[in-house]
């Protein structure tokens, strides 16, 4: 009997994007509320969970309330059409938030109390002495910034910024009408938001808001405060530009920042317990539904945790400091030219150095055989000094071309600043191709040598950013090959011009071509076990809900392929399908770094091919954004990366492993030797950056038939 062909796209077999993203949270949570982590350290994960989900409301949520204004109707790969994702989304992030206020007021309050840090949480529970401070602190520093709008039918109800903390009163003329009146106050951010107050006995901190609060009836002398309670709302923060209307790119996404602050409400983030009045006045104002009024039993924003976690004096509650180590291809006398020309070096940050990167780019713009520098740029810190070198450059007269990615998300204002300033420097700003976003980390520098132009490129997974780059885990190859160097020429010919190359030495560029690799990569593996060979998978990303990928996985797995996915964040792909996903596994690292490189392993009937890349396997990667994956083939070189992916599925301490009903547990310890890759590397690192070390070659990789 003829067995029925498999439906690899049906969409029982997949999971919707979004509630995945919310399960990536919960793993974040789950770091806040581990007690084998230091205080502080979970301080600060309670603080990521509270920001990535404001960038969730505004950009995820917000489309999808979009799709609805616009009756569209399409499904997801999961079969839910955007209606019904926002109410489980709605539910899922009730949810949420509730165990994060229960994180911080049952566990992590009581538990800073016992180390000397106290956090006021009602300017009631304040001591005389505190009460003083904090309110010659008001009239001092706060009072003067302060900026109450009364609504009445002369004045309308302000704009409310997005993510700003405002508070809300309501007021009654000390004489005259009995009739209650509504005033709003925005809290400062240009102060700080946790205020340091004398305490007798270790530290003692009160919030703005509840400064504010405790004094604001100083802001309405003839009335009477009736009641005052803060309040935040998310707007739609989803920018729309029609970039073939737009004659000037600049200038239109200029505009578009500006509409951020007048977009659509979709959240409203009220104190727990506030007047019954005036949360139907913020209701009808905001045009509100219930669905979207989160009550907070605690402080609104927890950002703030951020600066807590900076407090100083209390590093015996932190994680201990990593040190990134220097690049031993590099520590010789020579300049970084010609130890490229020994070899391609490889890159792995944090636990390597970004510096070779930053010099690499300030040695070229000093160097006078140096003719031209092109790079892309999507994010870069806020001082960065690549940015300083490409002006340099510019300005002793080589010939720099830098794409600047105006439609980085919430980034946008930074770039369009460093597009500006690099222009006014003399080089050459691009802003991309037409509808595309250009994510890809490139850098091409050209030089005369005597042997005549050599090509020097710098390939990455992460930013050009020197600051993340001590956060995020990314891997990076330095090289001079020839066939290389003729890609990145035709990128950025590609990127500047008209030209489209008709094929590539190494280089897989997406949207075009880089799609039609990856999948003829897994049907490579799937063709191998088909015909009884050994096949086997390992991808690690950021996130993987391109259907066509993930049908291309399930067909893999079905033939036999073994794969071992390292994806940290969203995952539309479901393990424990029976004929479907037996043979694929799912786990998700969140440690103190944040995991952010894209490695490709196939195995490749023993040859073993290894990729790395800019791009997830996601539908805006592979199909909307120019993005490149570049081989690592020197067999050094691929045996360290061979190395990252076998630590990382062998770590059994920061590894939460994706189970068949969706959900993701930590790995079983029991009897188990403790791999915590995230710390190996660094101690690895470490190791092989002292003098006279000889770097052991990592194991060698056995694949799993």
């Amino acid at each position: 009997m003829e067995e029925k062909k498999k439906d690899f796209l049906n969409p029982d077999y997949y999971r919707n994007r979004e509630l995945s993203w919310l399960a990536f949270n919960y793993r974040v949570l789950s770091e806040a509320r581990d007690k084998t982590i230091p205080l502080l350290e979970r301080v600060k994960f309670l603080g990521i969970t509270a920001s990535n989900l404001d960038e969730f409301v505004m950009v995820r949520v917000a489309s999808l309330k979009d799709m609805v204004h616009a009756d569209y109707t399409k499904p997801d790969i999961a079969g839910l059409k955007a209606g019904a994702q926002l109410a489980l989304i709605g539910e899922e992030c009730h949810r949420l938030v509730d165990m994060q206020y229960n994180t911080y007021n049952r566990s992590l309050l009581p538990l800073l109390e016992k180390q000397g840090i106290r956090i006021i949480t009602k300017h009631e529970a304040m001591t005389e002495k505190e009460r003083e401070f904090a309110d010659r602190y008001f009239d001092e520093t706060v009072y003067p910034v302060l900026t109450p709008m009364a609504v009445d039918p002369s004045r309308p109800f302000p704009l409310i910024r997005n993510k700003t903390l405002n508070i809300a009163a309501l007021l009654q003329k000390k004489k005259g009408s009995q009739e209650l009146e509504f005033a709003t106050v925005q809290v400062p951010s240009v102060l700080p938001r946790l205020l340091r107050v004398p305490s007798e006995s270790g530290t003692s901190l009160i919030l703005l808001e509840e400064v504010i609060e405790r004094n604001i009836a100083r802001l309405f002398l003839n009335y009477d405060v009736i009641c005052a309670h803060p309040y935040r709302i998310m707007r739609n923060a989803d920018l729309t530009i029609d970039e073939e209307e737009a004659e000037d790119l600049l200038e239109a996404i200029e505009k578009q920042l500006k509409q951020r602050q007048w977009g659509e409400v979709i959240k409203l983030e009220v104190e727990e317990g506030m007047d019954k009045r005036l949360l139907k006045i913020l209701k009808k104002e905001f045009s509100i539904k219930e669905e979207d009024i989160y009550a907070i039993s605690g402080p609104l924003d927890l950002t703030f945790l951020s600066k807590l976690y900076g407090l100083e004096g209390y590093e015996h509650l932190k994680t201990e400091r990593y040190v990134p180590q220097p690049v031993m291809a590099l520590q010789n006398e020579d300049d970084i030219f010609a130890n490229i020309r020994k070899g391609d070096i490889l890159l792995h940050h944090p636990y390597q150095t970004f510096e070779p990167v930053v010099d690499f780019i300030r040695r070229s713009a000093k160097d006078p055989n140096v003719l031209a520098i092109k790079q892309t740029l999507y994010r870069v810190s806020g001082n960065s000094p690549i940015i300083a070198s490409l002006a340099q450059a510019a300005e002793n007269g080589k010939q720099v071309t830098v794409l600047v990615e105006l439609k980085a998300r919430f980034d946008e204002e930074n770039n369009i600043n460093w597009a500006k300033m690099l222009e006014k420097a003399g080089c050459h700003v691009i802003y991309g191709l037409l509808g595309l976003k250009t994510h890809c980390k490139i850098t091409l520098v050209v030089r005369r040598e005597d042997e005549g132009i050599r090509r020097y490129v710098h390939l990455g997974t992460g930013n050009y950013n020197d600051t993340t780059a001590k956060l995020y885990t990314d891997c990076g190859l330095m090289t001079c090959q020839k066939s290389i160097g003729e890609d990145a020429t035709a990128v950025f010919n590609m990127l500047s011009g008209y030209s489209e190359p008709l094929s590539w030495n190494k280089l897989a560029v997406a949207p075009i071509w880089l799609k039609n690799k990856f999948l003829r990569l897994i049907h490579r593996e799937t063709d191998n076990a088909l015909e009884g060979r050994p096949a086997h998978i390992i991808a690690k990303m950021n996130s993987l809900c391109d259907q066509t990928m993930i049908a291309a996985l399930y067909e893999a797995s079905a033939a036999g392929v073994k794969i071992e996915l390292i994806i940290r964040g969203i995952c539309g792909l479901k393990v424990g399908i029976p004929g479907i996903s037996d043979n694929i596994s799912v786990r998700s690292i969140v440690g103190n770094f944040l995991e952010h490189s894209r490695i490709f392993y196939f195995y490749n009937n023993g040859q073993e091919d290894v990729y790395m890349g800019s791009a997830d396997w996601m539908p805006r990667n592979l199909d909307r954004r120019v993005e490149i994956t570049f081989p690592v083939e020197n067999p050094d070189l691929k045996l360290q990366v061979i190395h990252i992916l076998t630590t990382e599925l062998e770590d059994n301490v920061k590894a939460h492993v994706l189970q068949p009903d969706g959900t993701y547990e930590k790995v079983d310890k029991r009897g188990k030797t403790l791999v915590n890759s995230q710390q190996q590397f660094c101690e690895e690192a470490v190791q092989a950056a002292r003098p006279k070390h000889r770097e052991p070659m990592p194991r060698k990789f056995t694949p799993l038939s």
